[in-house]
């Protein structure tokens, strides 16, 4: 299957990680852990999360748990209000069949 192929299965799924704590996470001292808004690109949605696990492990974060929000057209479908900018991330991350963290907000006790 050439590259062109399988770019055109691709599609971006959002997700939302929940990390805990690990030496080296790069989070604020006190906080207890984050959330992470993330687009990642995927046949299908297990493959996003898989890959998206993968990634943060390698960064030295410990995912807990992963939340699915769909792709474009179904978070569209459900009438969510997507910006400009996170349709740009979206399509980077699917033209570089990437996993693209878009925002970290840290919890504190």
């Amino acid at each position: 299957m050439s590259k062109e192929q399988k770019s055109s299965r691709q599609q971006v799924y959002t997700l939302l990680v929940e990390i805990g704590r690990k030496d080296g996470d790069g989070l604020p001292e006190k906080a207890t852990g984050a959330a992470l808004m993330v687009y990642a690109s995927g046949v299908d949605e297990a493959e996003a999360v898989r890959e998206t696990v993968a990634i943060l492990k390698q960064a030295d974060t410990a995912p807990l748990d992963v939340s699915g929000y769909g792709t474009l057209a179904e978070r569209e479908a459900e009438g969510h209000d997507i910006t400009d900018e996170e349709r740009h991330l979206m399509q980077r991350a699917r033209d570089e069949n990437a996993v693209i963290v878009a925002q970290v907000t840290p919890f504190f006790d």
